[in-house]
C-alpha cells in the first residue's frame, strides 16, 4: 500500500466513524457537538489553506485545496451562528418580554 492508498484509507475510515458516531448522539448532545465540530472545522480550514497554499502543488491540488477552504469556512461560521442561536433559546428573558 502506498502513501496515497494509506491516505485515502484513513480518510473513509474517519469518514466512516465519524458519521456512526453522529448518527447515535442523542439529541439533547447536538448543541455540545454542534460546538466540537466546529473545532474539527477550524482544523480542516488550516489543512486546506497548507494545501491550496503549496507553491508546487498541481493545479487540481489548489483548486481542491481552495474549495475545501471555502467548504469549511462556511460550515464554520454557519456552526458558530446555529450554535449561538440555540444556546439564546436557553437563556432566561427579562420580566416584560424584553431580551
Amino acid at each position: 500500500m502506498g502513501f496515497d492508498e494509506s491516505l485515502l484509507f484513513v480518510f473513509m475510515l474517519a469518514a466512516f466513524l465519524g458519521f456512526e458516531l453522529i448518527r447515535r448522539v442523542s439529541p439533547l448532545l447536538h448543541t455540545p457537538l454542534m460546538s466540537l465540530t466546529n473545532a474539527i472545522s477550524a482544523i480542516s480550514v488550516v489543512g486546506a489553506i497548507l494545501l491550496a497554499g503549496e507553491h508546487d502543488a498541481p493545479m487540481l491540488s489548489k483548486i481542491l485545496g481552495f474549495t475545501a477552504v471555502l467548504a469549511a469556512t462556511i460550515n464554520l461560521v454557519s456552526g458558530f451562528l446555529i450554535t449561538d442561536r440555540m444556546l439564546k433559546m436557553f437563556k432566561k428573558r427579562a420580566p416584560g418580554g424584553k431580551h
